[in-house]
């Protein structure tokens, strides 16, 4: 437990023009982690000069991000099995305060409105009819064609908001959906577009992976074969490259909005949105 007189004395020298004196300050504030940040957004309120209030919000970014860092190690490092958790902690970047189980239940209730109307002997295709049908004609859920670079489109939480995102968060919560109503979807991390591969492990060959079609989440979860992926790598120059057309780990899947968001981000000339995401990049190795 911290001595809340001693964080508020503390919070009080953060304007402090002595560099060592705030250096020192800084420091012990920061060692007290996320239970000083109350404190810390009660004396932003309270605080009139504009010296104090900026290194008080960056102090609170800065214990914020550490934590995050934590998470987002312990996640990897923990096997990375919960996509929906991974996306929560890269979420947390934009929206530290954020009530995850807000997202949650967003999801939960989706998945509800499917289930109501799967029938068990649906085919792939019929259960995947049925999951456009509920994501894009019920719910409205697009893909973000006029503004593709806003870093936005790469929140989960803004994403189920708003009902629109890019290529991957669409994809994101289309597989996470599935995967919760034991549909076997899974992300495929094709070059300049995420889509979701369809599995049938009763079907394995060599070739295939198991894969019985592909889905375009970005574009109302339209259904597509493997000659179309051919075509597509054909229009890049690119060679046939066996996990462009195989599911790729959740790891991966983070990685790949992480650099979505740095690109954003360069785009906007945020250097140091850049610098710390290039941060949590090299977390996943």
């Amino acid at each position: 437990m911290i001595d809340p007189t001693e964080v508020k004395s503390l919070i009080r020298l953060l304007d402090d023009p002595d560099a060592e004196i705030y250096n020192h300050v800084h420091e012990k504030l920061f060692s007290y982690g996320a239970e000083a940040i109350e404190y810390l957004e009660t004396a932003f309120g309270e605080a009139f000069d504009p010296i104090q209030q900026e290194r008080i919000a960056n102090l609170v970014h800065e214990i914020q991000f550490a934590s995050l860092k934590k998470d987002l190690e312990l996640w990897f490092h923990g096997g990375a099995f919960d996509l929906l958790q991974g996306i929560l902690i890269i979420n947390r970047y934009q929206y530290p305060d954020l009530d995850e189980q807000k997202v949650i239940n967003q999801i939960e209730a989706i998945k509800r409105d499917i289930w109501i109307q799967m029938s068990n002997e649906g085919s792939p295709v019929e259960q995947i009819k049925l999951i456009n049908h509920i994501l894009y004609s019920i719910h409205g859920f697009s893909g973000n064609t006029t503004n593709h670079r806003d870093p936005q489109n790469s929140f989960i939480s803004q994403v189920l908001e708003t009902k629109k995102g890019n290529q991957i968060s669409l994809a994101i919560i289309y597989s996470i959906i599935a995967q919760k109503l034991d549909i076997p979807v899974y992300g495929v991390n094709l070059p300049q577009h995420f889509i979701l591969a369809y599995l049938d492990e009763s079907r394995e060959t060599e070739f295939e992976g198991g894969i019985l079609f592909y889905i375009n989440a970005f574009n109302k979860g339209m259904v597509f074969g493997r000659r179309d992926v051919d075509m597509f790598l054909k229009q890049l120059n690119l060679q046939y490259d066996k996990q462009f057309y195989e599911p790729c780990s959740n790891t991966d899947i983070i990685k790949r909005v992480i650099r979505n968001l740095i690109s954003a981000y360069e785009h906007l000339g945020s250097s140091e949105k850049v610098d710390e995401l290039n941060e949590l990049l090299e977390i996943l190795g």
